[in-house]
Order: C-alpha cells, then sequence, then structure tokens
C-alpha cells in the first residue's frame, strides 16, 4: 500500500515534453496540480499501457469516470479500484471546486482514442481534430488557470491555443509512436491535398523500411506550421498571468516551440526519428523564456498548402 496520504497525489513518473507541478508553481497549489495530473496520467495508462483489449480498457475508463462522479460529489468510495488517485483528486475537487465537466473531457478524449484505433478511424479535418484537442488538450490549461482564478474569456481563448498547440506538436512528434500503434492524427482533407491516403502510410517507416516520399515530409512541414500559428495566437498568455505562473507558462510554450524547431532540424522527418526535449535544451528553453516579449517575433512564411 503506498505511504502517500490520502490528500496528497504521488509525484509524477513519466517521462514529459513540458514542465509538471514544478519548483515555478506557488506551493500551496502544487497538491491540486498533481492531483490533476496523476488522474489524466493514470487514465491515459489505462486507455494506452498493458495487453488488455479495447473493450476491457473502455470499460475500466467507464468505471474510473464513475469514480470521477463520486469524487465530484464529496462521497467516499469505500471499494475505490484508484484510491491514489481519487482521495487526492476529491480533496481538490472540494478544496479548490475543480469543474468535473472538464476532468470528465479528458476521460471521453482517452475513450475515442481507444474506440478510433479499435475501429481503424481517422479524422476528416482539422476541424475534427481540434475537437478531440478541446477534450484532451485544453482541459488541463483551464483547470490551471481555474486554480489561479483567471476566468475571463480572452484568457481561455489563449489559453486552448497553447494547448491546441502543444496536442498536435505531440502528434507531429509521434508518428514513429502511433502509426505502429494504429492511430492516425493526420487530417484527410491535408493528406488529400498531397495525394496521399492512410494506406500510403503503411509503405515507408516506420510502417516499413522504405524511406517517407517528400509528399509525407510536406504533411509534417505544413502541419507543424499550423501548430507554431496555434501557439503563436495564444503566446501572450505569459504576459497577463502574474509571476509565477507567468514564467511555468513561458516555459511550456518554449517546450512546445522547440520540440517544433527539433522537428524542421530533422527536416520534418518524425517518421523515422522521434525528436525529445532532455537537459541540454534546459539552457535554451530558460533564455527564450527570457526573451519573450509582448510583441510576438514575425514567423516564417507557411510552407505550400
Amino acid at each position: 500500500m503506498s505511504a502517500t496520504p490520502p490528500h496528497l497525489a504521488a509525484p509524477p513518473a513519466h517521462y514529459e515534453n513540458f514542465p509538471v507541478a514544478s519548483w515555478l508553481c506557488p506551493p500551496h497549489l502544487r497538491p491540486p496540480i498533481a492531483a490533476i495530473y496523476h488522474f489524466a496520467r493514470t487514465a491515459d495508462d489505462i486507455a494506452d499501457e498493458g495487453d488488455a483489449s479495447p473493450d476491457e480498457r473502455l470499460a475500466q475508463l467507464r468505471a474510473y469516470r464513475e469514480e470521477l462522479a463520486v469524487a465530484a460529489r464529496g462521497e467516499a468510495t469505500p471499494s475505490s479500484r484508484w484510491p491514489q488517485v481519487f482521495g487526492p483528486l476529491a480533496h481538490s475537487i472540494a478544496q479548490y471546486g475543480l469543474p468535473e465537466a472538464l476532468l470528465a473531457d479528458l476521460l471521453s478524449a482517452f475513450m475515442q482514442d481507444i474506440e478510433k484505433t479499435r475501429d481503424r478511424g481517422t479524422y476528416a479535418d482539422r476541424a475534427e481534430l481540434l475537437d478531440y484537442c478541446r477534450r484532451s488538450a485544453n482541459p488541463i490549461g483551464r483547470l490551471l488557470l481555474h486554480l489561479y482564478g483567471v476566468h475571463d474569456a480572452q484568457a481561455l481563448a489563449q489559453s486552448d491555443a497553447i494547448c491546441s498547440a502543444l496536442q498536435l506538436i505531440n502528434f507531429w512528434q509521434d508518428p514513429s509512436v502511433d502509426l505502429p500503434r494504429g492511430r492516425f492524427y493526420f487530417p484527410l482533407t491535408d493528406c488529400g491535398r498531397r495525394g496521399l491516403t492512410p494506406e500510403n502510410f503503411k509503405v515507408f517507416a516506420p510502417l516499413s523500411r522504405a524511406e517517407p516520399p517528400q509528399e509525407a515530409i510536406n504533411l509534417v512541414s505544413v502541419l507543424s506550421h499550423w501548430a507554431r500559428e496555434l501557439m503563436t495566437e495564444g503566446a501572450p498568455l505569459v504576459h497577463r498571468l502574474p509571476g509565477r505562473m507567468g514564467w511555468e507558462l513561458r516555459l511550456v510554450v518554449q517546450g512546445g516551440l522547440r520540440i517544433l524547431d527539433k522537428i524542421d532540424d530533422l527536416g520534418f522527418d518524425t517518421f523515422s526519428q522521434r525528436p525529445t526535449i532532455g537537459k541540454f535544451d534546459a539552457p535554451v528553453l530558460l533564455w527564450n523564456a527570457l526573451r519573450m516579449r509582448r510583441q510576438w517575433r514575425p514567423m516564417k512564411a507557411a510552407p505550400p498548402r
């Protein structure tokens, strides 16, 4: 049995591109931020890890959703399957009024991932992919703003842009991981403009030994630029948030941009290699965070669409 007190979440143990409950967060907010992270991370593990069938994963997530509802009502679950998650989360919901709907949206996205993978599903266009981001990523930013007492519409919209950008960056960073798992996040409309279909991706890396064709490289280039546009749209939020929160967000934004730079350095071939952030990137992230100005630097011209 874990020695962690029921109102404190265990510390993060997974690799992450971006800081989570770091030392920049005010100490009094680290427990609820860790509780949110642990809730999302555990749900992600249910959806992704181990050898359970899709139906078994969906059943577990439905049970997980039921425990969320109980925690949101402030009730106890004597036979909880995840006491290390819902003990701290229930405490944080009660203390800070965390919206249940945002937490439930995360579970909806995880379930959609399972169903799409099981059914070999795809995303028709960017709008459909952004709807997934609305549930898979945007709730995290909104929950953090809630903890900091920021609720205005402009801040929420900028937070959504940053979080959606981070989710898209993860997609364009990870085709070497996602495609072998049967997950296809490239919008079909963008593929179609380059004469690509999901079947075409089976004949080059990572699903085959052949090098990816130029059309696939161009696809990653265009979609990476889209993610950078979204990040640029949301980045002014760092100047509206006070103190530690603003600096934390600067590092989050710069972490996403750093991955995009590394994708660029690979010639946009993330089919053959996965770019990551390591300890040697820390000075670059800190320097770029310090240099952020209210006037965002001009972007490079967009690649041909």
